[in-house]
């Protein structure tokens, strides 16, 4: 059986690991995958990704660089993703991850007009959500947890966009048949939203943002997170006994 790949991009806040635990384990709890059926590849660390035929589908996680610093381990896997792309592997794009494949593709990644969005917010889908393997089970509005600067603030040629937030008209992006991103945090519990906005209320205050307001706002999300379920079962097609119960 070919596991599903996590490419590890980033890791989270020392102070925020430490308990609530990092992004691999995050997403694994999110898909309900035992340990056997993921390979994780921490490729901000210098390890080299295997060929993408290898592999039943892969995660693309989030990560505190920035796709406009063009680093180099960065634009390998960019050239990883066209790679992926040409053999329609399904793929899944997270914050860094989405701006990552929509950089890959053709697309334009900068800084978010206006500034940070964090916090949990209201996405609202489109029209062509309706039509989507993934976005059809979505309803008109829902809510989602959110941390980032930069955004997609242009889609690479034949993509189309699902959903948007009143700030960011790409919150999640179907790329072809097999691949989406999602700018949100689909993994992310409100737990771990509340210490990312715990972690960042000095900076949030100096942007002018309220962060108890923000730490109000937080509430479950249930809609966003089962999007990992469904890139499971609707792209990898993994049977439904071989995962945790």
């Amino acid at each position: 059986m070919k596991p599903i790949l996590i490419v590890r991009t980033g890791r989270a806040p020392e102070v925020i690991s430490h308990r609530h635990g990092d992004f691999p384990r995050w997403f694994q709890l999110g898909l309900r995958l035992r340990s056997p059926l993921v390979r994780i590849v921490d490729v901000e660390h210098g390890e080299a990704l295997p060929d993408p035929a290898q592999c039943a589908g892969v995660i693309l996680t989030g990560s505190a660089s920035m796709v406009t610093e063009r680093l180099p381990w960065s634009e390998r896997t960019a050239g990883w993703i066209r790679d992926a792309m040409d053999i329609e592997l399904p793929m899944l794009g997270v914050c860094y991850g989405h701006q990552l494949m929509s950089h890959a593709l053709g697309g334009r990644v900068d800084y978010l007009p206006g500034g940070r969005e964090m916090g949990t917010v209201s996405l609202t889908t489109h029209a062509d959500a309706s039509d989507d393997a993934l976005g059809a089970s979505l309803p008109g509005s829902f809510h989602a947890h959110a941390t980032h600067e930069q955004s997609v603030l242009e889609l690479p040629p034949g993509a189309v966009s699902l959903a948007r937030s009143d700030r960011d008209p790409n919150h999640l992006v179907r790329y072809g048949k097999h691949a989406i991103s999602t700018q949100f945090h689909p993994e992310f519990s409100a737990e771990v939203m509340r210490a990312y906005i715990r972690r960042k209320a000095e900076v949030l205050r100096q942007e002018g943002q309220d962060p108890d307001a923000l730490l109000a706002s937080v509430a479950p999300t249930p809609k966003a997170t089962q999007l990992l379920r469904g890139f499971l079962n609707e792209h990898v097609g993994m049977a439904r006994e071989l995962s945790a119960a």
